[in-house]
């Protein structure tokens, strides 16, 4: 499979902190590009791909990136229907996973337990065992069929996170717009982020 292999790949797999980055068909293909970036910079982290038919069609209509660039940023790439593939299953140990963006499809898909792709059964996976799941929705303006589903995912340990931008840093780019909420889901995710800008309280 596509992927990199630096010096932190050559930990002992127990040691590998292992994450799973989906790319649904919302507009907003940026945010789960930069977070393959971001991962990749981590140590000890291993990210597993999996995109959206619609999603590769956002990621062309959006970004000047080549699908074999975006795939070479993880270590393992899936085709969104092989619901074979190794997170599809629980006892595979995978430590979170992130939806970025996600579409209202597959946040539906999600809160209901359809498991139709592999996106939406590592999704469950994720909720069944108890595990991160991050999804980083994508509409404006929300109808009370997208409001149950984020409340429904909610009620199951998921956690709903709109990347909406904050302005307390004074951004003065896209990149620095979306690396703050790319950096927040990180957190999130619970690993090391030692240069990542903090807010330190009123002056």
């Amino acid at each position: 499979m596509p992927g990199h292999d630096p010096a932190s790949k050559s930990l002992p797999q127990a040691h590998l902190k292992r994450f799973a980055v989906a790319i649904a068909g919302a507009s907003g293909a940026v945010y789960g590009v930069r977070l393959l970036h971001m991962l990749r910079a981590i140590d000890g982290v291993q990210t597993h791909l999996v995109v959206s038919d619609a999603g590769w069609r956002n990621v062309q209509q959006e970004l000047d990136t080549p699908r074999k660039e975006i795939e070479a940023l993880a270590d393992r790439v899936y085709p969104v229907h092989d619901v074979g593939a190794a997170i599809a299953s629980g006892s595979f140990q995978c430590d979170g996973m992130v939806i970025a963006p996600c579409s209202m499809r597959t946040l539906a898909a999600v809160a209901q337990g359809l498991s139709d792709n592999l996106i939406t059964r590592a999704a469950d996976v994720m909720l069944k065992e108890r595990r991160r799941l991050i999804l980083m929705v994508r509409e404006s303006p929300l109808n009370l069929a997208h409001l149950r589903n984020m409340t429904s995912v909610t009620e199951m340990g998921g956690i709903i996170f709109p990347p909406v931008p904050a302005f307390y840093q004074r951004p003065q780019t896209i990149t620095e717009l979306v690396d703050h909420s790319v950096s927040r889901v990180i957190d999130l995710l619970g690993l090391p982020q030692p240069d990542a800008p903090r807010w330190g309280g009123l002056k």
